[in-house]
């Protein structure tokens, strides 16, 4: 049904049949190349942002086109065209077939292969509500975040869905389809008392329709955004140093998808510019740390049935008790590293070139109670929520800004702290881990990540982790 949906939608319109994919196929192996493809895509997205109790923006896309690429040796060609039609894709072709000659030619006749079972349903969200009760949804988290404090002054949210479809068609014969569902909601709120302003931000979705924002999902959302907020009201100046740090479960995760996911690429790692190149069967990290990518999560924001290459997604163990198993892989640099293609190439468009990213990514639960985590602590920063960052993907080093932390002392949660900045580096980080809790959580489906201009929807996730000798940076 997948691939029905996406040929009605993205071939037969265009009156494009197999033998005029073939024929395009042929034009692409006139110079040998070791992969060639064509990525179909529409999508339709529509956004709504409110703000001072009204909805001030909105908006609604539609796009469509294919990206022609041709692979040989370390070398890709690529061309697209936003016009779906034989001669866009033959004009397309002849431009990407400018590669040089190298690898060996395969022309194979296209067809499809058995698709894996959808980890989604093939859903229109923008569909799913009327835009006056997508309104009513902004205004109620509006008067649900309100009523929880009076000190809230202002309230910003925004809705968004997308739906897309994508079809992928390879030179080795094979043809594969998703559609891919994804809505979000986000809430911003500024809390305000004696003069002091503080912010505080939540939010989620996946890949399903507007229904997923259930009244019980918006008190979630506005009781964590007012929570944060009100807390940073009454937060002192972090203080600096080198200290324990304990990272709550869930969105904290990001630290790891910024100073670790990334440094597990194939990308980086073929071409020797990660931390983690050339330690495959290492010790990386401490005992008892296992990291996981695992796009197979059904209806969770990073997860994706086919990768846009049209290969399964999978549930990859990169770090396993502490040594490292794997790589995140496309098919250039599965190829070129000899390794196994992991599920893993993204790109954002049509428009765009594939790479090596990550899904849903996250480190698997320990045996420690988190209270015994806290109780352990003589002195240091227990960090929950966290706002920017940057990470160095050659050495690992990272800066990160905390949006809500607080002092550990004497074994105990005590005040929260403003400005704490965590700065270290990642592979040394895994290595500082000494209690890992019992408590796994992911993220409630906010996450985008960028990679080199491209930016696509991931997950994050973690227990509640101990990590020993971190430097703080903060303003105290």
């Amino acid at each position: 049904m997948i691939l029905e949906t996406a040929t009605t939608t993205l071939l037969e319109p265009f009156d494009l049949e197999s033998r005029k994919l073939e024929r395009i196929f042929g034009t692409l192996s006139a110079r040998k190349v070791d992969y060639a493809d064509l990525y179909f895509q529409y999508s339709r997205s529509e956004g709504w942002s409110l703000e001072e109790g009204i909805v001030k923006s909105g908006s609604f896309n539609i796009e469509q086109g294919v990206g022609v690429r041709a692979v040989s040796g370390e070398k890709t060609a690529f061309a697209y065209s936003d016009e779906i039609s034989f001669d866009a894709l033959e004009d397309a072709a002849k431009a990407t077939r400018a590669i040089a000659s190298a690898g060996q030619a395969r022309r194979v006749k296209a067809g499809s292969r058995k698709l894996p079972q959808p980890l989604y349903a093939a859903i229109d969200p923008i569909a799913s509500l009327p835009s006056e009760a997508k309104v009513a949804l902004l205004e109620k988290i509006e008067r649900k975040c309100r009523a929880l404090d009076p000190r809230i002054n202002q309230v910003m949210a925004s809705l968004g869905g997308e739906y897309e479809v994508v079809l992928i068609a390879r030179a080795d014969g094979q043809l594969a389809a998703d559609v891919r569902p994804l809505v979000r909601l986000s809430v911003q709120v500024i809390a305000e008392s004696n003069g002091r302003r503080e912010t505080g931000s939540g939010g989620g979705g996946g890949r399903t329709d507007f229904s997923h924002f259930t009244d019980d999902v918006l008190d979630s959302y506005a009781k964590q955004a007012v929570s944060q907020a009100l807390t940073n009201l009454d937060a002192r100046p972090a203080p600096a140093g080198t200290m324990t740090v304990v990272l709550g479960p869930g969105w904290p995760g990001v630290l790891l998808h910024e100073a670790v996911g990334h440094g597990l690429e194939g990308d980086f790692n073929r071409k020797g510019s990660s931390a983690f190149s050339g330690r495959l069967g290492q010790r990386v990290a401490s005992p008892g740390v296992t990291v996981v990518d695992d796009g197979t999560m059904p209806g969770r924001r990073g997860s994706l049935t086919v990768d846009d290459e049209g290969t399964p997604s999978q549930r990859n163990v990169l770090i396993e008790d502490g040594v490292l198993r794997g790589y995140l892989q496309d098919s250039l640099n599965a190829r070129l590293m000899k390794m196994p293609l992991t599920g893993n190439a993204r790109r954002e468009s049509f428009a765009h070139l594939t790479m090596p990213r990550m899904t849903n990514t996250y480190m698997l639960a320990g045996p420690h109670d988190p209270n015994d985590i806290i109780r352990s602590v003589k002195k240091g920063l227990y960090a929950t929520n966290f706002g920017g960052g940057q990470v160095d993907i050659t050495n690992g080093k990272f800066v990160f800004s905390a949006a809500e932390a607080y002092m550990i002392e004497d074994g105990k949660v005590t005040h929260p702290v403003k400005g704490a900045t965590l700065i270290g580096n990642g592979p040394d980080a895994l290595t500082r881990v000494s209690m890992i809790g019992n408590d796994l959580a992911l993220d409630t489906g906010i996450g985008t990540c960028g990679k080199e201009g491209q930016s696509v929807p991931v997950g994050v996730g973690q227990p509640t982790l101990k990590i020993d000798g971190l430097t703080v940076g903060g303003t105290a």
